[in-house]
């Protein structure tokens, strides 16, 4: 089975994070609101999901330590059975030679006729072949008993691993078809509802992933706590998220467009990687506010102090939680920097 978190899992995980059947009524007026019962759900399932997911990694790993056992054991195997077949011929032939002393008729021989010492040399001569070849036989035994166990073993992890495999993979396919019913119910019912681009942004950012992405340092946010935004391939913490689709449907009304992003979330790496690039502009890594997940870099206009868009954000950006730092307009002067909350939010 693949390692401890696949493509096809983490596909699932995304989509798991929109799920919603049918639930809560809202206290004011006590009727049931669609929207509020597919965010409970969606949370629900993920959890879910996560449980989920934290079983089959530990079913791999058990599956894995079987594994190694059953290579091992085969291994055995198969040394045993070249001892055995190394030994084999010598007890053949020592068995053969037994039964053909010249002039001898075993340890009976002193009692016929012909040289008494003669004789007495043929039994010490089977004596000492008996010996051996009852060694042989002994080791022989002990090799065949081996192989037996061993090959019983073999068999026996064999039959549990097959079985365990295809546990697995059915557990895999349950999550995938699972996976794929709720996302057509969910979409359905999004159609249904006429559920705004925003709303579905926001039914697939639960807000309570905030407090587990301020857990990690900063950086090292893992992707599951980290909200996509609507410009693809940037990332916020949840809280961040929430509050950006908001400004960006705002932005959105008033210039046609969506806000042109550069950058959002920086993992350590990258933050090391412009840090190299700036040193003395960019901030050091293991500080950067990207590397919480509350801060975007901005292009479309925003770059530009003193344009219509920077201009716009300065009256509008902090009706909805976001701020252009005073540092900005400084030291070093980017207008394009824009972060969630105070400056000193942690």
């Amino acid at each position: 089975m693949p390692n401890p978190r696949s493509a096809a899992l983490t596909a699932v995980f995304l989509v798991m994070t929109m799920i919603s059947p049918h639930g809560a009524a809202t206290a004011a007026e006590g009727r049931v609101d669609p929207l509020e019962s597919l965010r409970r759900e969606a949370s629900k399932a993920r959890a879910e999901l996560e449980k989920a997911t934290k079983r089959m990694e530990g079913r791999k790993k058990d599956l894995a330590a079987s594994q190694v056992k059953l290579r091992d054991t085969l291994k055995d195997l198969a040394a045993a059975e070249a001892e055995l077949n190394e030994i084999r011929e010598p007890l053949a032939r020592l068995a053969n030679t037994s039964y053909q002393q010249r002039g001898a008729a075993g340890s009976m021989s002193i009692f016929g006729g012909g040289d008494p010492g003669q004789a007495l040399r043929s039994t010490a001569d089977v004596t000492l072949l008996a010996q051996t070849q009852k060694a042989l036989v002994d080791r022989a035994d002990d090799l065949q008993e081996r192989r037996k166990r061993l090959a019983t073993t073999a068999q026996d992890l064999q039959s549990r691993n097959a079985v365990e495999q295809t546990r697995l993979q059915q557990e895999v396919d349950g999550l995938k078809s699972k996976s794929a019913q709720l996302t057509e119910q969910l979409n359905a019912m999004l159609d249904k509802l006429a559920v705004s681009r925003l709303k579905r942004f926001q039914l697939g950012c639960d807000k309570g992933l905030s407090s587990d992405a301020k857990q990690f340092p900063n950086g090292l946010i893992p992707s599951k706590y980290l909200c996509v935004l609507p410009q693809k391939g940037h990332k916020l913490r949840a809280d961040a998220a929430q509050a950006f689709y908001k400004l960006n449907a705002a932005y959105k009304s008033r210039f046609g467009r969506d806000m042109c992003v550069t950058d959002a979330y920086r993992n350590l790496s990258e933050q090391h990687r412009i840090y190299a690039q700036r040193p003395g502009f960019a901030a050091v890594p293991g500080t950067s506010n990207h590397g919480k997940g509350q801060a975007v870099d901005l292009c479309g206009g925003v770059q530009n102090s003193g344009s219509v868009q920077f201009n716009w954000l300065e009256a509008k950006a902090g009706k909805y939680g976001w701020i252009h730092p005073a540092w900005a307009y400084s030291s070093p002067f980017e207008p394009w920097h824009w972060e969630y909350g105070t400056e000193n939010d942690e």
